[in-house]
């Protein structure tokens, strides 16, 4: 994944080139022992190989290209920060690095040891200088999901030009003005970086942009509810990341031609699994890239996941924008209630995640759930109880699996994993 060819441009955003180079070295051989290894992957998948080959590289050079022609870079970590009002703006939204231990050391000194991996993940990568992405930012965006999080941005802050998001803790209508305020707060802080006003024609744009690109996620998590699965968990999950990396656009039309292909794959009754692989659901906290190895190893142990319940999955794209709004005002309110509906464990109480998940398992007739949760990560960690709860009520069996981005748990996690498969194989 390594490439000369861009050693000068990743010179100028001041990475550590030869930590870099070993960074890429390594998540090439993962990329290829977890992905290029499966067996009849879609035709379609050849793209998202080549956008995450070159997600340091090409994508970078994309941004840079973009900045010389005036547009800013945002950078989030979160699906609170309204993709269509920075498009309004004319600038580019990006997701930054944070899927692997990276500058563990240095991230320590600014959080604590108990911190998530997510979190010390992304001081990491900045304070080591490992992500392109985050050095290309004009401004990143973050949000009070966590404490956590809350606490790391004030740190953050004087490493990046930083804007924080509110994120209300319940779904009252004083919490819902409170967003709205939030918005408008994020538009005009975008106005202010861009020098453009954002018109109701542009953000209408925005709108139907993003919109596009959950409709094609959408048709993606809904053929996979076919018998033998048409697509792998693993690269399902790769679409769903990526779509935080590419031009929306243009992965829209990717995805779609890649549904086309799973659709003839259906029409075929061909899968990537056999028909009666036990089906299994994968929920909890969101997974960056490359944070593939629980997948990895629920797939490696005769199960096929069918869909993802998470930031990185359907809680991203279950939602639309309403597009019939013709006001400024009214697409921020239609907004609004669009990232109202989000199932974030940071609310309480969180009653509809509960109908959520048990709703998806069933219409993706999943033979179980796994409920993933990140150490530390309060939120998800607790909403598991409720989740097995819920699961049991409607006689779906359910394990809950604790973990970080290192490999010393992989055997430990993968014994659990194939007895918890052999289980729901009855």
């Amino acid at each position: 994944m390594s490439n000369p060819a861009y050693t000068a441009m990743w010179e100028k955003l001041n990475l550590d080139i030869p930590a870099h180079d070993g960074l890429l070295e390594v998540l090439g051989k993962f990329y290829g022992d977890i992905y290029m290894s499966q067996q009849g992957r879609l035709q379609g998948m050849e793209y998202l190989d080549f956008v995450l080959s070159e997600v340091h590289g090409l994508r970078i050079q994309e941004l840079q290209q973009a900045k010389e022609q005036g547009k800013k870079i945002i950078g989030t970590f979160c699906v609170f920060v309204p993709e269509e009002i920075t498009l309004a703006a004319g600038a580019v939204h990006v997701g930054l690095c944070s899927g692997a231990d990276a500058g563990t050391e240095e991230a320590e000194k600014l959080v604590p040891r108990n911190t998530c991996a997510l979190i010390k993940s992304f001081i990491g990568f900045k304070l080591a200088r490992l992500c392109p992405f985050t050095e290309s930012c004009d401004l990143v965006v973050g949000e009070t999901t966590c404490d956590g999080k809350k606490k790391a941005y004030e740190a953050f802050a004087e490493h990046v030009p930083m804007h924080v998001m509110e994120v209300p803790n319940t779904k009252s209508d004083a919490a819902r003005d409170l967003f709205k305020t939030e918005v408008l707060r994020y538009m005009q802080a975008l106005q202010q970086l861009t020098g453009t006003a954002i018109t109701p024609q542009a953000l209408a744009s925005g709108i139907r942009t993003v919109n596009a690109k959950r409709r094609a996620l959408q048709r993606l998590s809904a053929l996979r509810s076919a018998d033998p699965a048409p697509i792998s968990g693993r690269d399902a999950l790769l679409i769903n990341q990526v779509s935080f990396y590419d031009d929306p656009e243009r992965f829209t039309r990717s995805i779609n031609t890649l549904c086309d292909q799973m659709e003839d794959r259906i029409a075929r009754k061909e899968g990537i699994a056999p028909a009666g692989t036990p089906r299994l659901l994968l929920s909890g906290c969101p997974m960056a890239v490359p944070n593939w190895k629980l997948p990895y190893i629920m797939e490696s142990s005769g199960a096929v996941i069918v869909g993802e319940e998470s930031c990185i999955g359907t809680r991203n794209t279950r939602d639309l924008v309403d597009e019939s709004q013709e006001t400024l005002d009214g697409m921020i309110d239609a907004l609004v209630d669009r990232y109202m509906k989000i199932d974030c464990a940071c609310f309480t109480p969180n009653t509809e995640r509960l109908h959520n998940v048990t709703a998806m398992a069933q219409e993706l007739k999943a033979d179980g759930i796994v409920h993933y949760a990140l150490k530390f990560c309060q939120p998800y960690a607790h909403e598991a109880f409720k989740i097995e709860k819920a699961a049991r009520e409607k006689d779906i069996p359910v394990l809950s699996v604790e973990t970080d981005y290192s490999m010393e748990d992989a055997e430990q996690l993968k014994t659990r994993v194939e007895a918890f498969v052999e289980m729901v194989r009855g």
